[in-house]
């Protein structure tokens, strides 16, 4: 996909927070949460493939961690007054991005909160898990993204995956998409082009520990989702990074399903580290 620069919604005022959605990087579902925290600062919503800003429909590639994070940098730049440092709250794989932009890019960050990202290549079973989002992919290539998503379900809870065959069927009726049905789809291009390149993803650990290190890192995970992966990941990598740990309402999709109780559950985190 040629480059046409930084897609982003800006709304608000006050410090300038950025938000990186989860999934193929599409806001869909976030605007009340946004909406919330635009009271208190100046909300930053990168769409890093502009697919809310007219390029849902066109041909994407497989998505680099770094590609993200250095487009987030890039946003940064555009919205960021000189002399000020930016809160950074990221969903998903959008949380792995931000984890990334804090390791190559910390300058001008003060409070990186990276909520359930699918980071597994860290823990003790990251081998495992790395290969059970392949599995995932895999999936989708052959069957379609119905049964892709119930075994991305299965991974993120940790059972074994459903066969196709059974339950309701989503986008692509259970059968692979072509290219330019999938375009359409955010969910189809997690799926093809975002989950396994960024499942495979290793986080720079010297950088994240480095002792020079001033903005503050927050894991966290959803209530909902105690027990499994994605908050034991959390809870692993809040360690692993030299981060905190943090709960937050709901569940992967609390920020979507919880907007106003997730958005002063952030706000208030965010606030004392201004005090700190």
């Amino acid at each position: 996909m040629p480059e046409s620069g930084p897609h982003y919604d800006v709304r608000g005022s006050g410090p300038v927070l950025l938000v990186l959605p989860g999934g193929a990087g599409h806001p869909m579902g976030l605007g009340p949460f946004t909406e919330r925290l635009a009271a208190r600062f100046t909300v930053v919503t990168y769409d890093p493939l502009g697919l809310a800003h007219g390029r849902l429909g066109l041909p994407v590639e497989d998505q680099r961690v770094e590609r993200w994070s250095d487009g987030a940098r890039r946003v940064l730049d555009a919205t960021l007054p000189d002399g000020e440092q930016a809160y950074v709250v990221g969903f998903s794989s959008g949380g792995i991005a931000a984890l990334d932009l804090l390791a190559r890019h910390p300058q001008r960050l003060a409070h990186v909160v990276a909520h359930e990202p699918p980071c597994v290549a860290p823990l003790p079973d990251g081998e495992r898990q790395r290969g059970r989002f392949q599995e995932v992919v895999a999936t989708y290539r052959a069957e379609g993204p119905a049964a892709a998503a119930r075994g991305l379900g299965a991974v993120l809870e940790g059972r074994e995956p459903i066969s196709a065959g059974g339950g309701e069927e989503t986008v692509g009726e259970g059968r692979p998409l072509g290219r330019q049905e999938e375009s359409n789809h955010p969910m189809a291009l997690f799926l093809r082009h975002v989950l396994g390149p960024f499942t495979g993803y290793a986080p720079d650990r010297a950088a994240l520990t480095a002792p020079h290190r001033t903005a503050r890192l927050t894991l966290a995970a959803g209530a909902d989702s105690r027990g499994q992966l994605l908050y034991r990941t959390a809870e692993f990598l809040a360690g692993w990074a030299g981060g905190d740990f943090a709960e937050f309402p709901g569940g992967h999709v609390g920020a979507a399903t919880h907007a106003a109780e997730f958005a002063d559950r952030l706000a208030g985190l965010l606030s004392l580290s201004r005090l700190n």
